[in-house]
């Protein structure tokens, strides 16, 4: 797609529907036949008045638009708002607030927050790309508020156990390949249930292939880990880096990430934490391109992945509450 470059060149491309269609059109249909996205028939004729295509096969909806099998079906709001909201998401370094937002596309603050989740989903890497090999980190983090600074209804779900300083916070784990693509280092993220062994080895084991060479810190619940992996360990009460031996590149990660929730987004829901990983690890991961690149790859998988207000929340559109 030859599209634009910076961000003042994407406001002007796609504010022009024509420039929005082409676009979506040749990531979704890249050879250029355009296929119903509910039967997979090429029998369509494009109506240009309501900008939709009909499908000539016999289903009870025979019309479909741009928007329908992507993360944008079902939203009153046109490509032209769309397209340039996941530009700034994809390449704001911290991220960019739902408040921030609406602000910038005259929306509503609630409007604004469903559309980055749902453009987060389409951040989302997943392990499509195979297992880690090369040289991996693996470290843990707690993200959250302090208890004390809770409302107390929040306290009380979270429970209290004292003298723990994570109390009411969430543990993330992310897995770090130093090789990654192309000698790029690549970073995996994932929210897990608390630092005991079963949760730390069950998550090693899920992204990382047998036979790696692993580095950890000295956290009790990574022992064992040499039945499988080449495993060195740091003892950071000594030092934090041994020779090749350190976590260091997983330090960046999390550096990057606390700026983002602590000065674009502020608070969290746990629930949602998982959506904000993924935004920050595509970035990271992606931090070689520039900003057309991660643009168009981010394009290339709106694609086939949905996700409907009542899924996010639990609720309807009308009702609840949203964070930033």
């Amino acid at each position: 797609m030859n599209g634009p470059r910076t961000l003042q060149e994407a406001i002007i491309y796609f504010a022009d529907y024509a420039n929005c269609h082409a676009a979506m059109v040749a990531v979704r249909w890249p050879g250029g036949v355009v296929k119903c996205p509910r039967c997979g028939s090429d029998r369509v004729v494009y109506l240009d008045n309501a900008r939709v295509w009909k499908c000539y096969e016999k289903h009870p909806l025979a019309k479909f638009s741009l928007k329908v099998g992507t993360v944008f079906e079902d939203s009153p709001l046109p490509l032209q708002k769309w397209l340039p909201a996941l530009w700034l998401l994809t390449n704001c370094k911290n991220g960019i607030s739902s408040y921030e937002l609406a602000r910038a596309l005259k929306v509503t603050q609630k409007t604004a927050w469903f559309m980055l989740q749902r453009l987060r989903l389409a951040l989302q890497q997943g392990v499509g790309g195979g297992k880690l090999n090369g040289t991996v980190e693996a470290d843990e983090t707690y993200i959250g508020g302090r208890s004390r600074n809770m409302h107390s209804e929040k306290r009380a779900r979270f429970g209290s156990l004292k003298g723990r300083s994570h109390t009411g916070k969430a543990v993330v784990m992310a897995l770090l390949d130093r090789r990654g693509k192309r000698g790029v280092s690549q970073v995996r993220t994932e929210v897990i249930k608390n630092v005991r062994r079963e949760h730390i080895h069950g998550t090693i084991n899920k992204h990382v292939e047998v036979g790696a060479t692993l580095y950890s810190d000295k956290l009790r619940s990574y022992n064992g880990l040499s039945d499988n992996y080449l495993h060195g360990v740091v003892d950071h009460a000594e030092r934090y880096v041994d020779g090749q031996i350190h976590t260091n590149s997983c330090e960046n990660f999390w550096s990057l990430l606390k700026r983002s929730i602590k000065g674009t987004y502020v608070s969290i829901e746990p629930f949602h934490l998982f959506r904000y990983l993924d935004e920050q690890a595509f970035r990271f991961n992606g931090r070689k391109g520039n900003d057309s690149d991660r643009f168009q790859r981010v394009m290339e998988q709106v694609s086939g992945r949905r996700l409907t207000y009542t899924e996010l929340t639990g609720k309807s559109l009308a009702e609840g509450d949203t964070s930033h």
